[in-house]
């Protein structure tokens, strides 16, 4: 090439310059479909900007990617900030990965470490709901896989329209199959998370994914592509035009209308949805695994939303800013890919790994042992750009900072919307209460509402106890994991009830929790991102474990409208706010955007995950009340008139509207102190949250959970009727049974903390008519009744 030539291509390193790159610097007038690719005006701009020329096809399509809502968080950064600006040097003190990373890590002594992390995967799901959920546990899983973790647990967070809409019949058993049917290939046990229906989320379903994974501290890996000469190695499966444009183009629109996935709206969001095989997936973790314990691996990152396009662009600039990577060394499963369908492929199961030279035989021989296809695409350089060649010409020259971190940051307007004020006025004060007499039909009818009735439907079809480190899962507060000692085996599963001091793991263990009312959030965002956090928090302690840190998933609708944004920063600062009064950091997250159909938005749904800590889950306290008769029921909190925005208002009167309970993060912190005491001393049979249904759903779930009856006195002091008592939503309360031997102890501790307690009720497995709750003065019921109540919504629903 001629000097002349470099004066066509300015800022374009001379020795790159040949080819597509130099027919791209040659012709700068060339029409380019930058905004069918979702890029603005400005942002095209700025690509020619810091290229000095148009991009290449190849650029443009990495550069839209790349800078997609999904990928760059462009609209949600500025907000992002405020999470590490209220992390303390005392909040970071465990953790070993956090924000930035492809998911957060702590430290959980005796040298080891837990990484998880919560992912959304919402508008591929509402397109191809099987595909679109199943694809999005593989993505979550590997990711875990990145960090140097073997993934042990799943869980996920899901959020449908109306139970009896037709196209439920089509999205929710889609969903549902695609998580366990990909989870379960997988042999990971599915531990907890939420089903939730609303009408906001027709036709945008919210498929959120969670995965836990453990590893020695030591083992911990970051995704980077640093040591000049060092090689890039692409392995898993091959790369096909399935997903090309997938969920970073998805996530980064809204959807102009309803259709279902063969209408016209899909088609014009997704070419291709993602296409998962768990089976692949498997022996890629194994690989993957082998590889890191050997110590072949420099660093590593899955490719997930935007391909090869993210995990080249990331680890360059995340390494010393320099790669060569040759796409004709892809591994392809399509004939005649163009460079941009490469790049831009969703295909799953694969991931990208920076190898030593003199180590490459060694990890693809790992690859071959495991029967993964892998091949060496490129190597590490000191330029400072990504460079890509395919079929012989230089197909992309850029700064890789340019493209993976660098990308636009809006300040977007945000507004408080003027129809707040009227919502937060239209309380519940003047909708019709039921009196007494009413409320034993009531108490039926809210158990088997579509929010509150049994999730047995949903969690039958996950396999729970896989591998057998289970040490609760739903539908317990929050699921448990034992961390496998590093010589043990799977071992035999283990139930409820079982000692884990007979199996060969150790009883150190992990909880995890996840929870969002979207409900309080369209109230009042700041407070509602508190509240989520609260439960999530309360519903750890609940089962005795100790709370260490948080991730989130933070669901919203178009950030183009004012009111979204000033929803997304209010539930930003309050959950951060939130974090530090707890003391327990953010270590990652997800933000999903667009969540919006035919102008109607979500309700803003930060979902909030709560990661706990067990030095032994021998003292872990069950769900369900039953071991002695005659234990002691108290009900734990302050119960207040709190009903707006309740499950009640909801059910009963379809009203939304008014303030939402009152959070109390230090009355949430002093009542988990007490939990945890009164796990590890022994002196707690069992607990159960209150949240959504109030005090009757509690009681009515730990009895069906322990197969046992129990009689509650509501307290007469309390300026309360029988249905506030029972259906308040106030928060801080947890209703726990504690042995007649243990009550003097627990309630003395309690009182000396200046925790409210009241005796509630005892436990009664002995009523001769069979196993009853009764509520005194309101109503009596046998447990088939419940059960029939509480478990049949949703097979009838869905079959």
């Amino acid at each position: 090439m001629d000097q002349a030539d470099h004066h066509l291509a300015p800022g374009v390193a001379p020795a790159s310059v040949q080819d597509t790159v130099h027919r791209a610097a040659a012709t700068p007038h060339q029409a380019q479909p930058y905004r069918e690719l979702g890029l603005k005006d400005d942002e095209y701009a700025r690509i020619k900007e810091i290229l000095g020329r148009r991009p290449t096809d190849a650029e443009l399509a990495m550069y839209s990617v790349m800078w997609s809502e999904h990928c760059s968080y462009k609209s949600s950064k500025v907000h992002l900030r405020y999470f590490g600006e209220t992390t303390t040097e005392a909040m970071q003190a465990t953790m070993l990965a956090g924000i930035g990373e492809n998911a957060g890590v702590v430290d959980i002594g005796d040298g080891w470490a837990v990484t998880f992390k919560v992912e959304s995967h919402n508008h591929p799901s509402f397109v191809e709901p099987y595909q679109g959920a199943a694809t999005g546990v593989g993505g979550i899983v590997r990711d875990i896989l990145a960090m140097g973790a073997r993934p042990v647990a799943v869980m996920d967070q899901l959020r449908f329209g109306p139970a009896d809409a037709p196209d439920s019949q089509r999205v929710v058993p889609g969903v549902v199959a695609g998580v366990g049917g990909y989870g379960n290939s997988l042999g990971l046990p599915n531990i907890g998370g939420e089903v939730v229906f609303d009408a906001s989320y027709a036709g945008n379903p919210l498929v959120n994914a969670a995965c836990i994974g453990v590893l020695r501290s030591a083992d911990l890996h970051t995704a980077h592509a640093s040591g000049t000469g060092n090689k890039v190695v692409l392995y898993g499966s091959r790369t096909g035009l399935d997903g090309i444009g997938g969920v970073s183009v998805l996530a980064s629109d809204t959807f102009s209308g309803s259709e279902s996935a063969s209408g016209s709206t899909a088609r014009r969001k997704l070419p291709s949805v993602q296409v998962g095989d768990p089976f692949a997936e498997k022996v890629l973790i194994e690989c993957t695994l082998e590889a890191f314990a050997a110590g072949l691996v420099v660093g590593i990152q899955d490719l997930g939303g935007a391909g090869l396009s993210c995990a080249t662009s990331e680890l360059a600039s995340a390494g010393d800013g320099g790669m060569h990577v040759t796409l004709d060394a892809v591994p392809t499963r399509a004939e005649g890919m163009t460079a941009a369908e490469i790049l831009s492929s969703e295909s799953q199961e694969r991931m990208c790994a920076v190898v030593i030279p003199d180590k490459v035989d060694d990890f693809l021989a790992v690859c071959a042992r495991w029967e993964v296809e892998a091949a060496v695409i490129g190597e590490v350089t000191d330029t400072g750009r990504l460079v890509i060649t395919h079929h012989g010409e230089t197909v992309l020259d850029v700064p890789p900072r340019t493209v993976a971190h660098e990308g636009p940051v809006y300040e977007r307007p945000l507004a408080r919307p003027d129809s707040q004020d009227a919502l937060i006025a239209d309380t519940t004060a003047s909708l019709a209460r039921p009196q007494t007499g009413e409320l034993r039909e009531l108490i039926l009818r809210m158990i088997a509402s579509p929010n509150l009735c049994s999730r047995g439907w949903v969690t039958d079809q996950y396999d729970r106890y896989v591998r057998g480190n289970t040490v609760l899962a739903q539908p317990a507060d929050a699921g448990i994991i034992r961390v496998p000692s590093s010589s043990a085996a799977s071992g035999a599963a283990v139930v409820e009830g079982v000692d884990a001091k007979d199996d060969a793991t150790t009883v150190r263990g992990i909880a995890m929790a996840t929870d969002c009312n979207a409900r309080y959030t369209m109230l009042d965002p700041y407070a509602g991102a508190q509240l989520a956090l609260a439960e999530a928090y309360r519903n750890v302690v609940s089962t005795g474990g100790v709370p260490t840190a948080v991730t989130n998933c933070l669901n919203f609708g178009n950030p183009e409208d004012p009111a979204v944004m000033w929803q997304f920063s209010q539930a930003v600062r309050g959950l951060a706010d939130g974090c530090a009064l707890l003391g327990i950091p953010v270590t990652g997250g997800n933000v999903s955007l667009y969540n919006q159909t035919a102008g109607v938005n979500i309700l803003p749904t930060p979902v909030v995950g709560v990661l706990g800590v067990f030095d032994d889950v021998t003292r872990r306290i069950l769900p369900g009340i039953g071991h002695e008769d005659g234990e002691t029921l108290l009900l734990l909190g302050e119960t207040r008139d709190e009903l707006d925005g309740s499950e009640w208002a909801n059910v009963v009167h379809g009203h939304l509207g008014g303030v939402p309970p009152r959070v109390d993060l230090d009355a949430e912190r002093k009542l988990g102190e007490i939990l945890i005491a009164g796990s590890r001393d022994g002196m707690i049979s069992a607990a159960h949250d209150l949240s959504e249904g109030g005090l009757v759903q509690a009681a009515v779930e730990m009895c069906l959970a322990g197969e046992t009856g129990a009689r509650l006195v509501l307290p007469a002091d309390t300026g309360l009727d029988a249905f506030t008592q029972l259906f308040s939503e106030s928060t801080g309360r947890v209703l726990v049974a504690v042995p007649r031997t243990e009550e003097l102890r627990f309630t003395e501790m309690c009182s000396a903390r200046q925790q409210p307690w009241v005796k509630i009720g005892i436990v009664d497995a002995g009523n001769p008519a069979g196993p009853h709750l009764e509520i005194q003065d309101v109503a009596t019921f046998g447990l088939g009744e419940l059960r029939e109540a509480w478990e049949g919504t949703l097979p009838a629903l869905f079959g």
